[in-house]
């Protein structure tokens, strides 16, 4: 066993390999100082649970408390090896913070109080508010980091029970646009490829999604495709030069807010030189002449200039993309929090479909998640969909699903699309919405525009519940604060971006009082009394288990399908993708590979919307145009962002991730080691921008927009000019900063209130900024400490 710096050397020892062949196993493990894997005292099955890509893993347990983590060697998503998150952040379930019993707030303040007053407060506001308002006064917010358990019963609490409208996930702000592409293009979510189409493509196009940092187990897979045999040629689309961008066989620095432009160039040369699969097209789509005719607006030249790259560099994009012979897309935020976000990611997808890469091994889509759990949040329900993938405008798909919870259909609210959480802000801001519950996320640092996000938190008509294991920016505007138990302290299932279940089970006692999730809601219900038409407790289930079988039975037939897993069965196998049925006992490494789709007017998710005004189709023009439910290429038109640079904000700003922290790093700011390794803000310039505004490496820096400030060490190089780059995560829950007041540290000061007109998706990567120097480098920039990890390779 050897042994590496598991922060300065994220992805680990290159294990080569070939197209076709087996990725080598190679099993990380870290564990508490002074713990050796003998002193362990059991292994506990679970995944990863701070970034996306599922990694199968055993924690480590030693005296009744987490003790470290080893990556399952047999786990189909990581083959053993862990990233920089999973191996430090279990840490902060031990962090001497966590929130351990219920507040209240009692004369401004919060203060602890028993379950039962805490409950009671959130019961009997519910009560006043329906007799006052009914449901539309009640909104709740959840995260992409719970279980599929606690999504469904939220979402059946919400639908079923309460029967609001107003129910979403953070996901909003990560993968809604992944969702929505996915959507327009097959007519329902769910990811058509695998992780294993890296081990046979021969071309990795990464588009807006810095792999290396938000998946970095993903990205030493195709590290290691590329330090074997007949290695893929890699396309990278991002701003920044990224270690993919530094990867890469081509990189397209194009600016923000162009990618539509972008992609119709590409496009164009496709269609141009005859790259299409047209039997594929012909056999498999609908739109190909309304998609050709778009693009051939779109020559190199006129895309580059929009773009501000070389119309050359288009062209060998294209040439590239259009000469694979196994064409692998990966999308993420870069085009997910970007102008014409939805859009954007639907010319991927339409790129595939064009090439007919879809269904075979090494060809398909990855429209990417950010979050662990973001694809249990969508199936289930728990956002802006109907629980199953079902079609809120489908009648008999709400039908099928108040007979499944028992109760009446007019309970279960269709009038409309759910409601998303930039219009809950809305309602909640005109005093509409009156009661908000929160749960796992933290919306003071995560949201944009955040002078406006604290003056709706704060509040007074605003019952607020936070619903959380520390307190955060969030809870410190919270009515009431629920203790909640967190992941390795409770049992469940979640599901990663390519559609593989874990289970994870429970590994030791949660702190003091604090609950799962789940038994927060099932507690909520009982307390609500809820009741199904048979006049049984609703919802129906009572445990983790009881939930899962309750889910898969919502599942079943539809295209997300669990009906042949179990909780017994995922103790067995490490990993397995849906649809998982009597007739694919083993899950489904690709869909469509039949080239049929989840889009016959009877059965698909969304009738789908305008790309650019995201006016929704209604079911006749969608039966009238995609009859047999082929797969659609939808085409749009180039049009300019809401905020451009001008001559008082010359630059475009973005944000974005670093490796070593997860969100506004509730978790991860509690791990000494990612703590370490990115304690502060910093600020992204290129050289030639540094140089103009007289900044040097660690310099102290102003960046401005119309919102606000953010003050940041200057980190030089690594961008393309006119643009800047912000990490996301850092909020003030862990400086000296009063609670509640504007800040100078959070990106999100700085960013505006806007979304995609498709997926409702905030948009927070083309803000207009000014850069000024504070001050001149103080002390020499910090480098990350080591810390030890061991690794085994297994040939």
């Amino acid at each position: 066993m050897g042994k590496r710096d598991g922060i300065t050397e994220p992805w680990g020892t290159r294990t080569p390999y070939g197209p076709g062949q087996a990725w080598p196993v190679r099993v990380d493990t870290h564990l508490a100082d002074g713990v050796r894997p003998d002193d362990v005292d059991r292994w506990v099955r679970s995944a990863a649970v701070l970034h996306s890509n599922g990694d199968g893993l055993d924690i480590a347990v030693k005296d009744g408390r987490i003790a470290g983590v080893r990556g399952r060697a047999d786990d189909r998503v990581n083959h053993g090896r862990l990233d920089p998150k999973d191996l430090f952040g279990w840490q902060a379930n031990s962090a001497p913070d966590r929130l351990t019993t219920p507040l209240v707030r009692r004369d401004g303040e919060l203060v602890e109080a028993s379950w039962d007053e805490a409950m009671g407060l959130v019961v009997s506001r519910t009560k006043e508010l329906l007799d006052e308002q009914g449901p539309g006064a009640l909104g709740f917010y959840t995260s992409g980091q719970l279980f599929a358990e606690e999504y469904y019963t939220l979402a059946a609490i919400a639908r079923g029970g309460l029967g609001t409208n107003h129910l979403d996930g953070n996901t909003r702000l990560c993968t809604a646009t992944a969702a929505a592409a996915l959507k327009e293009s097959f007519g329902c979510d769910g990811q058509p490829a695998s992780y294993t189409d890296v081990d046979h493509a021969d071309v990795i196009a990464l588009f807006g999604h810095n792999m290396a940092e938000t998946q970095a187990v993903l990205w030493s897979r195709v590290l290691d495709r590329l330090a074997g045999p007949n290695p893929p040629a890699v396309l990278c689309v991002d701003p920044r030069d990224t270690p993919v961008a530094r990867a890469a066989t081509l990189h397209l620095a194009s600016l923000p807010g162009t990618n539509v432009a972008l992609m119709n160039g590409i496009l164009h040369e496709i269609v141009e030189h005859g790259w299409v699969d047209r039997e594929y097209v012909d056999r498999c789509t609908v739109g190909y002449d309304d998609l050709a005719a778009m693009v051939a607006d779109y020559p190199p030249e006129r895309a580059a200039q929009i773009c501000g790259v070389d119309a050359g560099q288009i062209r060998e994009a294209a040439r590239l993309l259009g000469s694979a012979e196994r064409l692998l897309c990966t999308v993420l935020q870069g085009f997910y929090q970007s102008h014409q976000a939805s859009a954007a990611a639907v010319q991927v997808n339409n790129l595939v479909l064009l090439r007919g890469m879809l269904g075979k091994p090494g060809a398909g889509v990855l429209q990417m998640n950010g979050q662990p759990t973001a694809e249990n949040t969508r199936e289930c329900g728990a956002d802006g969909d109907l629980t199953g993938f079902r079609n809120w405008a489908n009648d008999a798909h709400v039908a099928e699903l108040a007979r499944l919870w028992n109760v009446d259909v007019g309970k279960i609210p269709h009038y409309g699309p759910p409601t998303h959480l930039m219009q809950m802000l809305r309602y909640a801001e005109t005093g509409t919405l009156r009661f908000l519950w929160v749960s796992a996320t933290n919306p003071a640092v995560s949201l944009p525009e955040l002078h406006r996000i604290r003056s709706i938190l704060d509040s007074s008509r605003l019952f607020l519940v936070v619903q959380d294991a520390f307190r955060t920016e969030t809870t410190e505007f919270a009515d009431v604060v629920l203790p909640a138990a967190i992941w390795g302290e409770k049992t469940g299932t979640f599901t990663n971006a390519d559609r593989t279940v874990h289970l994870s089970e429970k590994a030791v006692d949660p702190p003091g009082q604090a609950r799962p999730d789940l038994d927060i809601f099932l507690d909520y219900a009982r307390r609500m009394d809820f009741r199904g038409n048979d006049g049984e407790p609703f919802p129906q289930w009572h445990d983790a288990e009881t939930a899962f079988e309750a889910w898969k039975r919502a599942s079943a037939g539809r295209p997300c399908d669990y009906s042949g897993l179990s909780y017994a069965k995922l103790r067995e196998v490490s990993g397995i993708q849906w649809p998982c049925t009597s007739d694919s006992p083993d899950g489904t490494e690709r869909l469509y590979a039949d080239g049929k789709f989840f889009a016959q007017p009877d059965y698909c998710e969304s009738y789908g919307r305008d790309l650019v005004t995201g006016a929704p189709m209604e079911p006749t023009e969608y039966r009238a145009m995609n009859p047999d439910g082929k797969a659609m290429l939808k085409a749009a038109e180039y049009v300019p962002p809401h905020e451009k640079p001008d001559e008082d904000h010359p630059f475009f700003l973005v944000n974005g991730r670093t490796i070593y922290h997860f969100h506004t790093r509730t978790k991860t700011g509690r791990a000494p080691e990612l703590r370490a390794a990115a304690p502060e803000v910093w600020l992204e310039v290129s050289a030639r921008d540094a140089e103009a505004a007289g900044l040097a490496e660690g310099d102290l820096a102003e960046v401005s927009t119309p919102r606000g400030a953010v003050r940041a060490r200057v980190r030089v190089g690594g961008i393309r000019d006119g643009v800047l780059f912000l990490p996301f995560h850092y909020g003030y829950w862990d400086v000296e900063h009063p609670a509640g007041k504007d800040g100078d540290r959070a990106a999100n000061e700085l960013t505006f209130t806007d979304w995609d007109p498709v997926s409702k998706q905030p948009l927070f990567k083309t803000a207009a900024a000014a850069l000024r120097k504070v001050a001149a480098v103080a002390a020499p920039r910090s480098e990350p400490v080591p810390a030890a990890v061991d690794e085994e390779v297994v040939r």
